[in-house]
C-alpha cells in the first residue's frame, strides 16, 4: 500500500512514489500519448499524489504533455504538481527571470498555481552552478519566492541540492528552504549513510539529517542511478549529475552493488528502490520511467520487505572502502 506522508513543514501530502517528468526516464518525453494515459492512469489508481518536471525537460516538451494529460482528468482526480525554475545569476533581474519561466511553465501545464516551485540550478562557484548568495542574498532567489507566495501562485518553494555539498548544506541550514530534492542512491549514498573519507564523487555529508532537523521536505531524485542501478543495457540518457561519474566506472560501482543486495527478492530497480524509501529522512521518491511496466515495478515496492541487515553491511563495506576491490585499486 502506498505510504502518504508529510513533506517537510508543509501541509502538502505526498506519496512516497513520485512521477518524474525528466529526460532520463523519459515516458512524459518519448512515449506516445496513450502509454502516457496509461502509466499516469496506473499511477493514480495505486495511490500516486504527485507528478514533477520542470522546463528544462525537453525544453517544455514535458510540461506540455503533462498539462494535456491533467486536462483530460476530473478536478479532483488531478495528481499535484511540482516544476522548478533555473536561472542565469550573471544576467541579473533574478525576480524577473524567475517570474517569467514560471509563467511560461503555467501556460504549458494550464494551470495557475503549482503547491511547489523549486530552484533547479545546482549550487556553488564552479561553472554552471548558482552562488549561495544569489539564492539567500537579498534580492535573490528565496526573496522571490516569498513574494510568489504571498501572492498565492505558489504554496512553497525549495530546491535540488546538487553541486557544492557545503553550498546545499548552508542551503538547508538557512532554514529558509520547505523542500530539497536530494541526490541519494545505492551507488552514492552520501546524502544519507557515511561514506569512506576519500569518497569518489561529491560527499553530501549525511544532508538528510541536516534536512530533518529543519524539516524540509525531502524527494530524492537519481534513485537507479540514471538508469545503472536498474538494467544493464544502455538506453542512451545515463547523464550523470556528480564528478566522477564516467560510464565505465559507474557500471563497475553499479555490478559490485548488484552483488551485495543479490540476497533480496526483486528486480535491480525494485532492489534500488526500496533503499530509497527505507531511509527515514527521505519523504518521497522521484522516479524516472520509460515504460508502464518499469512502473508497474515501482509500485510493488512499498510492500516490499525492507534492505536486511546482512545486506545493510556488504553495502556498508563496498561505500567504506570506495569501492576500492570492486574498482581493482589498491588502498
Amino acid at each position: 500500500m502506498m505510504n502518504i506522508k508529510r513533506l517537510g513543514r508543509t501541509d502538502l501530502e505526498i506519496s512516497e512514489i513520485v512521477l518524474g517528468g525528466g529526460y532520463v526516464g523519459g515516458v512524459f518525453l518519448h512515449g506516445n500519448d496513450d502509454t502516457r494515459r496509461r502509466a499516469l492512469r496506473m499511477a493514480l489508481d495505486n495511490g500516486v499524489n504527485w507528478i514533477d518536471t520542470a522546463p528544462s525537460y525537453g525544453n517544455g516538451q514535458s510540461e506540455s504533455a503533462i498539462g494535456r494529460l491533467l486536462a483530460e482528468l476530473a478536478a479532483d482526480d488531478r495528481p499535484r504538481i511540482s516544476t522548478k525554475v533555473s536561472i542565469d545569476a550573471g544576467t541579473g533581474d533574478i525576480q524577473g527571470q524567475i517570474r517569467a519561466s514560471l509563467e511560461e511553465s503555467f501556460t504549458r501545464l494550464n494551470v495557475s498555481h503549482v503547491p511547489l516551485l523549486q530552484l533547479h540550478n545546482p549550487l556553488g562557484n564552479g561553472p554552471k552552478q548558482l552562488p549561495i548568495n544569489s539564492l539567500l542574498g537579498h534580492g535573490g532567489v528565496v526573496d522571490t519566492f516569498s513574494m510568489l507566495k504571498a501572492e498565492g501562485v505558489i504554496d512553497y518553494a525549495g530546491f535540488t541540492a546538487l553541486g557544492s555539498p557545503l553550498a546545499c548544506i548552508e542551503a538547508v541550514d538557512s532554514g529558509h528552504m520547505y523542500t530539497a530534492q536530494v541526490y541519494f542512491n545505492l551507488i552514492n549514498p552520501s546524502a544519507g549513510v557515511s561514506v569512506a573519507s576519500d569518497w569518489h564523487s561529491e560527499d553530501y555529508r549525511d544532508l538528510l539529517a541536516r534536512c530533518h532537523v529543519q524539516d524540509v521536505g525531502v524527494l530524492a531524485i537519481r534513485v537507479y542511478a540514471a538508469g545503472l542501478l536498474a538494467s544493464r543495457d544502455r538506453h542512451g540518457r545515463e547523464i550523470p549529475v556528480t564528478s566522477n561519474a564516467a560510464y565505465d566506472a559507474e557500471r563497475q560501482r553499479a555490478d559490485a552493488i548488484s552483488v551485495a543486495i543479490a540476497p533480496m527478492s526483486g528486480t535491480p530497480a525494485q532492489k534500488a528502490l526500496r533503499f530509497v524509501l527505507d531511509h527515514p529522512h527521505v519523504d518521497a521518491a522521484v522516479i524516472g520511467l520509460a515504460s508502464v511496466d518499469h512502473l508497474e515495478q515501482a509500485l510493488a515496492v512499498p510492500g516490499m520487505a525492507s534492505v536486511p541487515d546482512d545486506v545493510g553491511a556488504a553495502l556498508d563495506t563496498l561505500w567504506q572502502n570506495n569501492y576500492l576491490q570492486s574498482l581493482g585499486r589498491h588502498s
